[in-house]
C-alpha cells in the first residue's frame, strides 16, 4: 500500500544469496576535543572578559540598529511600522547583550 517512496529503503535492497546481513556499526568514539559533559561548557560562565566583550558587542550592535531607525524620526518623518520594528529589534539585541553580561546560560537558575 502506498507509493514506493513511502516504503522503507531497506526493503528495496536485497543482499546477495549466501551472505548474512552485516551487524550494525557501533557509534564512533568521541573526538578528543569534543566536550563530553555539561560541566565542560563553562567558558562563557567563567571567562569574565569573554562575557564583557560579547555583551558590549551586542549592546553596541543593538544601539546602532536603534539609532539608525531613530534617525529619520529626528528629521521630522513620522514613524512607520518598519521603523518601530527596527527600534524593537535594536532594543532586543541590546537587552541580549545585558543578559550575556549578567547571567549567561541561565547560571542564576538551578537546573533539576
Amino acid at each position: 500500500m502506498g507509493s514506493r517512496l513511502s516504503q522503507p529503503f531497506e526493503s528495496y535492497i536485497t543482499p546477495p544469496p549466501g551472505t548474512a546481513a552485516a551487524p550494525a556499526k557501533p557509534a564512533p568514539p568521541a573526538t578528543p576535543g569534543a566536550p563530553t559533559s555539561p560541566a565542560e561548557h563553562r567558558l562563557l560562565k567563567t571567562c569574565w572578559s569573554c562575557r564583557v566583550l560579547s555583551g558590549l558587542g551586542l549592546m553596541g550592535a543593538g544601539g546602532y540598529v536603534y539609532w539608525v531607525a531613530r534617525k529619520p524620526m529626528k528629521m521630522g518623518y513620522p514613524p512607520s511600522p518598519w521603523t518601530i520594528t527596527q527600534m524593537v529589534i535594536g532594543l532586543s539585541i541590546a537587552t541580549w547583550g545585558i543578559v550575556v553580561m549578567a547571567d549567561p546560560k541561565g547560571k542564576a537558575y538551578r537546573v533539576v
